[in-house]
């Protein structure tokens, strides 16, 4: 028997948790898929979801997990695992034949790329690739393509750092735009499509803030929303790349960080669209909004 509109979230974090906190409002039932019995899956529970323990990579897991389900998110966090992962999902959700809809949280430079390019990152590529996947399935799947997230480490936790320091917003952009969204509102977008899916089935929707800007204007922007002056300084690509792997990540996630700066270099996040709007009816958050929202955590 299928549990009605019962929705399959993995992992107990990231854009899932905040996809949950929309759910959960509306009072639509929901399923985590968590790696491993934590104190996250605990809270998880005390929320209001069921939780399994499963492996996006595990067919069996997989199959456990979906029993009941009708709609399921899939998305991860930059692994290089993400192809594997979707075409286990694939595989097991075809086999398994009950899916209403299957929402794939993808990357915007998606929309830009070819079976051939090789200027992406190798994230990227397993985004693009995991899209292609998905659609020769068969499954009832929906793209949701965020461009960069105002959450991003980039503009959270290093602009911080450095906004603390001296004021500045260091990074290697140069004079390219970015139009960042809130994970928030690509949740929203997530959460509207589960509750209802039918209207979205087939669709790829786009997602980015409400105005492309450069580094000098986000900076404004930040100045603006923390009634402190902030600049932006331009550092050197080869000296800021040198700095990542100190940081302790991956070999995979410090390539994808690499390729994002030079893609925002090359003015590959200049664009704008209205996707937020057209599916939620609300306009997404302004960089502005974003930061005075978090003024504590960037002043300290």
């Amino acid at each position: 028997m299928v549990t009605n509109n019962l929705v399959l979230i993995p992992g107990a974090g990231g854009v899932g948790r905040t996809v949950f906190e929309q759910l959960r409002a509306q009072d639509v039932p929901v399923r985590f898929m968590v790696r491993r019995e934590d104190e996250r899956a605990a809270e998880l529970r005390a929320l209001g979801a069921e939780v399994v323990v499963g492996d996006l990579t595990r067919p069996e897991t997989v199959a456990a997990a979906l029993q009941g389900v009708t709609r399921m998110y899939f998305g991860m966090a930059v692994s290089p695992h993400h192809l594997v992962a979707a075409t286990m999902v694939a595989s097991v959700a075809r086999e398994y034949g009950q899916l209403e809809a299957l929402v794939d949280l993808s990357q915007m430079t998606v929309s830009q790329m070819t079976a051939t390019s090789t200027e992406e990152s190798h994230q990227q590529r397993l985004h693009w690739l995991a899209e292609q996947v998905l659609d020769w399935s068969g499954l009832p799947v929906v793209h949701i393509r965020p461009t960069v997230f105002l959450d991003t480490p980039l503009f959270t936790d290093l602009a911080a750092r450095t906004i603390k320091e001296n004021s500045t917003i260091a990074l290697p952009f140069g004079t390219g735009r970015t139009s960042p969204v809130a994970v928030d509102d690509v949740a929203r977008v997530l959460a509207t499509v589960l509750r209802d899916p039918a209207p979205h089935i087939g669709q790829v929707y786009e997602l980015t803030g409400p105005r492309s800007v450069d580094m000098t204007e986000l900076a404004t922007e930040f100045s603006r929303a923390l009634g402190r002056e902030v600049s932006y300084v331009d550092l050197p690509p080869q000296r800021w790349e040198e700095q990542l792997p100190k940081l302790g990540l991956p070999p995979h996630v410090v390539q994808h960080i690499i390729t994002m700066a030079k893609l925002h270099r090359d003015n590959r996040y200049d664009r704008t669209t209205d996707g937020v709007e057209r599916v939620t009816g609300v306009p997404p958050q302004s960089i502005e909004a974003f930061v005075a929202a978090r003024k504590n955590f960037y002043l300290g």
